[in-house]
């Protein structure tokens, strides 16, 4: 029952301690400190020259709880880089192979059984795996890497607003966890790829058709495949020509990565904060808030800055 005049603080006391004789503990703290964030951003920012990125990597992954809060002992694990083009790391296209290594190393440490790395690519698969270092990842590592063949995809319901049935990369979502980890550029149809468009190479199928209406397509997606951790690679990002480019005057140098276990924040953050965009006009992170995917207000996660 409700009251519909000011309340004490003798009153609160008594009623807290009511609650705690008659409540499981567990019950009431939840209930007390159910404002309290549930969810993470961190912002990692290394030095502009001489940065290490895998030490970058490990500290931003520490700020968060480590590795432990995201994966679990035994999980199998699949990380989605994106490595979409064989281009060298220096050129933005690709997510930078030394965050993806520590990564990796971050999954076993915490006990994952297999931890493996999969995209569709769109240039030939082996030519961007040897390309972007991803294949130099997996052999130093254990991880596997798998190649996205035909008989590796799968029909699947993706009950979204605009996608139905279509062709799912299958070990993606036979994982455990899923952690995702694109690189920020720009694109030349939604402006920006970062982390819910990362997923467009979880599928097959005819995905020109996904760039007819681009922004829900991406929403679907990113809220069928549900990753449990977004790292955004910002070591350098690509500022023109995106999203393949090809020269090394398209690309700016950063050192900074951000993580969150919300989606659309990480989106959102990153939009901000790497080119100055208001999150909420760009169509995907608008959709994704408003179809429950995350939040764009920063404000409601447990945010911190990490430097090196």
């Amino acid at each position: 029952m409700f009251c519909d005049h000011p309340v004490g603080r003798r009153h609160v006391l008594k009623a807290m301690a009511g609650m705690l004789a008659t409540a499981p503990c567990s019950s009431f703290f939840q209930s007390v400190w159910a404002d309290e964030p549930s969810k993470t951003l961190i912002d990692a920012v290394g030095p502009e020259n001489g940065c290490d990125i895998g030490l970058l990597t490990r500290k931003l992954v520490e700020a968060a709880g480590g590795m432990s809060r995201f994966v679990s002992r035994g999980d199998i694990v699949v990380i989605k880089p994106n490595i979409s083009w064989a281009r060298a790391p220096q050129f933005g296209a690709t997510t930078h192979p030394e965050v993806l290594h520590a990564v990796v190393r971050l999954c076993f440490d915490a006990g994952a059984k297999t931890v493996r790395i999969a995209d569709h690519t769109i240039h030939d698969a082996r030519q961007c795996f040897l390309a972007t270092g991803v294949a130099q990842v997996a052999k130093e590592t254990g991880a596997e890497l798998v190649y996205p063949t035909s008989s590796l995809m799968r029909e699947m319901h993706l009950h979204g607003h605009r996608l139905e049935m279509w062709p799912v990369f299958a070990p993606i979502v036979e994982a455990d966890k899923r952690i995702n980890i694109p690189v920020a550029k720009v694109h030349s149809i939604s402006r920006l790829t970062l982390g819910m468009k990362n997923w467009i190479g979880g599928v097959g199928g005819r995905r020109n058709a996904l760039h007819q209406d681009i922004h829900q397509s991406i929403v679907d997606l990113a809220q069928f495949f549900k990753p449990d951790l977004t790292i955004i690679d910002a070591t350098r990002i690509m500022i023109e020509n995106g999203p393949s480019g090809g020269s090394l005057s398209d690309v700016v140098l950063r050192n900074r990565l951000i993580l969150s276990d919300d989606p659309v924040a990480a989106d959102a953050h990153a939009a901000n904060q790497l080119f100055r965009m208001v999150p909420k006009e760009i169509g995907y992170i608008r959709l994704g808030e408003k179809w429950g995917l995350g939040t764009t207000d920063i404000t409601r996660l447990a945010f911190r800055q990490v430097k090196i």
